[in-house]
């Protein structure tokens, strides 16, 4: 005897074989292992914050003015509101925050006790199928307003590819640079300066020296201002690499 096939079997059968083709295509959920590494010699970084996202996002635009959490990383280290932001954010796949503790250059008196983080972080994030880019920013810890990053990096394609960049220290044009420890967050002066515990500091912002600009490419630090010297606290860019490796 003909056994009938229900409709209900009919719709399970195709749903199934949508799955399997999505997933032999490669569809759905992609993981990536991704490491990101300071190469300065005197800018410790704050914990870099990452998201994947689709293309309309854009985490931050050079010539355009700091979004509120990127001017809260860049001035204070602080990464709280830009890890919320990305969390309300529709066009967002992923977002954290890599480590606790700040990437230290090699040598300095940061990297080793009491602090002892090292200069780089390996971690793994997903992303979806629609989210194709991969975006970060970091504080230079020792400026008044600096940071670096990158926006909307195209994340690589297929199992083993590897997709590589380095990064400028961008200003963000939100605070004077003065230089001086009493303006800038105090890890400064015990990350590089081996001052512990740090004199004065501050990890809020001061109205006073709010400067209403757009982000643009980092001058650097410049001689004969504040507390800060180039010896010790300059770099050349590139400020750091992101190497992004797609595991599954």
């Amino acid at each position: 005897m003909l056994r009938r096939t229900t409709p209900l079997l009919i719709v399970l059968a195709v749903a199934l074989a949508v799955i399997a083709a999505s997933a032999a295509a490669g569809g759905g959920e992609r993981t990536y292992e991704v490491t990101i590494t300071n190469l300065t010699g005197g800018q410790p970084l704050t914990p870099p914050v990452v998201a994947t996202h689709r293309r309309p996002l854009h985490v931050f635009q050079v010539g355009s003015a700091a979004s509120f959490g990127v001017k809260e990383i860049a001035e204070n280290g602080n990464n709280a509101p830009l890890l919320a932001a990305l969390a309300g954010q529709k066009h967002v796949s992923a977002s954290l925050q890599t480590t606790t503790g700040p990437l230290v250059p090699a040598g300095k008196p940061g990297a080793g006790p009491p602090f002892n983080f090292g200069d780089s972080v390996t971690f793994e994030i997903t992303a979806d199928q629609g989210a194709k880019f991969l975006s970060f920013v970091a504080m230079l810890i020792c400026t008044n307003d600096g940071f670096t990053g990158v926006d909307g990096v195209r994340l690589p394609r297929h199992v083993g590819d590897v997709v590589e960049v380095s990064t400028n220290g961008y200003d963000a044009g939100t605070e004077v640079n003065t230089q001086a420890f009493a303006d800038i967050v105090p890890p400064c002066q015990a990350l590089i300066n081996g001052i512990v515990p740090p004199v004065g500091g501050t990890g809020t912002s001061n109205p006073a020296l709010a400067e209403g600009d757009v982000i643009r490419h980092h001058s650097g630090i410049q001689a004969m201002l504040g507390n800060l010297t180039p010896a010790l606290h300059g770099w050349t860019d590139p400020v750091a690499t992101i190497e992004i490796e797609r595991v599954s």
